[in-house]
């Protein structure tokens, strides 16, 4: 299965993802906070960077629920940067 080149906007998404969880675990390491979700500490690696920047959706939830914070509010603070329209071109 070939898969679809992500777009830079939603790099950038991914971006900010990480950042929030990277701000959300504070002090917490990256390996007690992985082994409180169930995952590698590589995957949060990786997602806190930006290299992985679309996580499966149980990932994200196991990590919502590790670091107490909703999946309402990491959505809104993901898409606080509006969307591109449709219709514009996506500038870097």
């Amino acid at each position: 299965m070939v898969r679809t080149p992500l777009t830079p906007w939603e790099r950038q998404r991914g971006e900010r993802f990480g950042d929030l969880l990277r701000r959300a675990r504070g002090d917490r390491s990256m390996v007690e906070v992985a082994a409180a979700a169930g995952v590698s500490a590589e995957t949060l690696r990786k997602i806190e960077t930006g290299r992985a920047p679309t996580p499966a959706f149980f990932t994200v939830a196991a990590l919502a629920a590790a670091l107490e914070v909703s999946l309402d509010g990491l959505a809104t603070a993901c898409a606080e940067e509006s969307a591109p329209a449709e219709e514009e071109p996506l500038t870097a």
